[in-house]
């Protein structure tokens, strides 16, 4: 894959700033709609959110190792791995799914929830 058509995939990212849209999801489109297979769209967009998070927990490491830190090391450390080997899971679990299925399933899961999330919302006024 080229530059410009990895950038126009990575910048299709940003319309995941509107509500209820997901981030890895439009990334996944993007590269399906640029000519990508499932699988190879699901994990470019993998892989596009790896940095952030690498930066975001590498900036929370000052924090955890000071006074906020103390006493619960430990328990981060744990939670750290068991979220590390969830993903990894989870991430294995979609882009084998992703090889012979679709995803629409996830597609009408996200209609019938973000049109119960509006009416539960506007009930709630």
């Amino acid at each position: 894959m080229g530059y410009p058509r990895a950038l126009l995939i990575g910048s299709a990212q940003i319309l995941a700033l509107l509500a209820g849209i997901s981030r890895d999801g439009v990334a996944m489109v993007a590269g399906m709609a640029r000519g990508l297979s499932r699988e190879d769209a699901a994990r470019f967009a993998f892989l596009l959110a790896t940095p952030v998070i690498l930066a975001a927990g590498v900036l929370k490491v000052p924090d955890l190792a000071g006074p906020l830190g103390a006493g619960i090391r430990g328990q981060i450390l744990f939670g750290s791995v068991l979220s590390g080997v969830g993903a990894y899971l989870s991430v294995r679990f979609l882009l084998r799914y992703l090889r012979t299925r679709t995803l629409t399933p996830f597609g009408v899961y996200c209609l019938i929830v973000g049109l119960g999330s509006v009416a539960f919302l506007g009930l709630v006024r």
